[in-house]
């Protein structure tokens, strides 16, 4: 079964319910309010979200409930993306097969708009009106989403990323950097989602967050790989970047092939993780499978 057809569902559900949540673009303050929906709405796989909403079904719950979670994520992911394509950062021109923000307007306001939807993130659930997340897990909500990216995950990650360029890095060191910088925020999407529904027991939270880890490091170990071997037409961004700003890889530490076997294990301790759960979970099982075979 193709999983598609869910993840289009996802994108349209998750940019509505993005709309609706983003400041209107009018006002003294429109040229950053056009600047978030720029960094938001310009497309996206959406994959994190998808994540969300496959969590909220694999506990048996309305994809509703998982709203607030996947936009608050997105928000952080766009957010993330924007500050690292700065020229203080990656320096990237392109996004999403698109200018980037910062060209698009310019590095003041990218750097607002970046900003600002890291505050809209939190204030998204904490102003959820979703009757199945009650203030403790809302409370909870807010910690992980903090935790996963912020200095001991995803930016953490970015910072060991900057310091790294040019560095010869151990396989432990690398996997470090890529479990912060990429696999805390995917954590955080399988977690917010199952804390919103308010059904998930702890043993249930400890196996979502094994599966998290693992296919976050699969994740990223595929970018590396089309980093490699895609085009820049398909993947919306400058095929070739890492290895032009000498950065360390799975590729360039591993060579090619060892990192597609280390990507097929990271996937294979992913689906193990997911043991606990009955074909209700059965689109992860998916997703995960979609995040290592996808080109772009």
């Amino acid at each position: 079964m193709s999983v598609k057809p869910f993840i289009q569902s996802c994108q349209e559900r998750v940019n509505l319910a993005l709309q609706q949540r983003l400041p209107r673009p009018e006002g003294v303050a429109k040229r950053l309010y056009d600047a978030m929906h720029y960094g938001v709405l310009n497309g996206g796989k959406r994959l994190r979200p998808a994540l969300v909403y496959a969590t909220v079904k694999a506990l048996d719950c309305p994809l509703a409930v998982g709203d607030d979670a996947a936009c608050a994520v997105e928000m952080t992911h766009c957010y993330s993306l924007i500050h690292d394509d700065l020229p203080a950062m990656d320096d990237d021109d392109l996004r999403r097969g698109k200018p980037t923000c910062h060209i698009a307007f310019d590095e003041a306001t990218a750097i607002l708009a970046g900003d600002a939807l890291q505050a809209q993130a939190f204030e998204v659930i904490t102003n959820s009106q979703n009757s199945a997340t009650n203030s403790d897990n809302k409370l909870r909500m807010i910690a992980f989403l903090s935790k996963c990216s912020g200095s001991l995950g995803m930016i953490g990650g970015q910072a060991i990323d900057l310091a790294s360029v040019g560095q010869a890095l151990s396989l432990s060191e690398l996997k470090q950097m890529h479990t912060c910088k990429t696999g805390a925020l995917i954590n955080a999407c399988v977690t917010l989602g199952a804390l919103a529904t308010n059904r998930a027991s702890q043993a249930e939270l400890a196996a979502l967050s094994t599966f998290a880890i693992s296919i976050g490091l699969a994740f990223q170990i595929k970018d590396d790989i089309l980093d490699v071997e895609g085009d820049t037409q398909t993947l919306g961004k400058q095929q070739g970047a890492d290895l032009d700003l000498n950065k360390p890889t799975y590729t360039s530490l591993l060579g090619l092939e060892k990192a597609k076997e280390e990507a097929h294990r990271q996937h294979q301790k992913a689906i193990a993780a997911l043991d606990l759960f009955d074909d209700k979970a059965d689109t992860l099982r998916e997703l995960a499978t979609y995040i290592i075979e996808r080109n772009h």
